[in-house]
C-alpha cells in the first residue's frame, strides 16, 4: 500500500538545480551589485599607496592599516566611537525596555496612538531631528534660556557640541530601533507565566528579573546590536550636534575621504571600524545566545 508521503512525492514536481539558481539569481545580482562591488573596492583601496597630489598612488602597501592601528589619535576616536555607541545602546534599553513593556501588556483604547508615537520619529529626517535638538540645547537655545530666566544659571550650561549633546540625538534617532524588537519579544511572553509567579508570592521587580527580561533576551540582543551598528556609523548627528569637538570614527572617515581626499586611510578606518563593530556584535550575539540556550 503506498504510504502518504511516496503519494506525495510522486505528486511533487521535480525541481532542477537550474531553475533554482534562476529563481536566486536577481537577489544573487543584487547583493553582488550593491554590496559585493562596493566592499571590495573599498578593501582593495585601502590597500593603496597614499600620495598627496592625487587621492591614491601606484601599488599597494600596509602602511594605511598601520597607520590606523598604531596612531594614538585614531586608536582614541575608535575608542570614543565604541563607548558612545554602547552608553547609547545602553540609554536606549534603559528607556525603550519599560516603553515596550506597557505597549505589550496595555489594553488601553489609546494603544494604536501609542504605537503612532513610537514609529512617527521614524518618518522625520535626521537632519531635521538634529536642528530640533539644537534648539533646544544651544547656548541660547530653550534650556538654557529658561534656565537663566528662573535666575538657576549665569552663563550658558554646555549642552551641545560635546558628548552629551551627541547621545542625546543618538538616543533620539535610534530608540525606536530599540522598542521595536524588544516590543516582538515581550509581546511573545505569556502574561499567564507572570500572573503565576506573582500568585506564588514574586514581588514585580522579581518577576521582571526571573521570568520578563531573561525571556525577552532575543529582543534585548537584536535591539542592542541594532541601536549599536547605527551609532557607531553615525555621521549626521555627530557632525551637527558635536561639530568639530567630538571626533568619532565616522566623521573621520568622511573627512579623509571628501576633505583631505586621503583615500586609501579613510577606506583604511572604514574597514577598521567594520572589523571592530563585526568583532563587538559577534561577542555580544555569542554572549547572549549561551544566555538563550541557559534559559531554555
Amino acid at each position: 500500500m503506498t504510504s502518504q508521503a511516496e503519494i506525495l512525492t510522486v505528486a511533487t514536481p521535480r525541481v532542477w538545480p537550474v531553475r533554482h539558481m534562476l529563481l536566486v539569481l536577481p537577489a544573487l545580482l543584487l547583493v553582488l551589485l550593491f554590496l559585493a562591488v562596493p566592499y571590495f573596492n573599498i578593501v582593495l583601496m585601502s590597500f593603496r599607496t597614499p600620495s598627496t597630489s592625487m587621492p591614491y598612488g601606484p601599488g599597494f602597501t600596509l602602511v594605511n592599516y598601520v597607520r590606523a592601528l598604531t596612531d594614538p589619535f585614531y586608536i582614541a576616536v575608535l575608542g570614543r566611537t565604541c563607548y558612545v555607541s554602547v552608553l547609547v545602546a545602553f540609554i536606549c534599553f534603559a528607556i525603550g525596555f519599560p516603553v515596550a513593556y506597557h505597549l505589550a501588556r496595555t489594553t488601553s483604547r489609546l494603544r494604536p496612538l501609542l504605537y503612532a508615537c513610537v514609529l512617527t520619529p521614524l518618518l522625520v529626517s535626521a537632519v531635521i531631528r538634529c536642528y530640533g535638538w539644537m534648539i533646544i540645547l544651544a547656548n541660547n537655545g530653550l534650556i538654557n534660556a529658561s534656565l537663566k530666566q528662573w535666575g538657576i544659571v549665569v552663563q550658558p550650561v554646555p549642552l551641545m557640541y560635546n558628548e552629551f549633546g551627541v547621545i542625546v540625538g543618538l538616543v533620539h534617532i535610534n530608540l525606536p530601533f530599540m522598542i521595536l524588537p524588544l516590543l516582538g519579544a515581550l509581546q511573545g511572553i505569556n502574561p499567564a507565566l507572570e500572573e503565576a509567579a506573582r500568585s506564588l508570592g514574586a514581588r514585580r521587580l522579581t518577576v521582571m528579573r526571573r521570568i520578563v527580561v531573561p525571556l525577552a533576551i532575543p529582543g534585548i540582543q537584536s535591539g542592542a546590536i541594532l541601536v549599536f551598528v547605527l551609532a557607531a556609523s553615525s555621521y549626521v548627528t555627530p557632525v551637527l550636534l558635536g561639530g568639530s569637538r567630538v571626533k568619532l570614527m565616522a566623521t573621520m572617515v568622511v573627512q579623509q575621504l571628501a576633505e583631505t581626499f586621503l583615500w586609501p586611510l579613510g577606506c583604511a578606518l572604514a574597514i577598521v571600524l567594520a572589523s571592530v563593530g563585526a568583532l563587538a556584535v559577534f561577542a555580544w550575539a555569542h554572549f547572549t545566545q549561551r544566555l538563550i540556550k541557559g534559559e531554555r
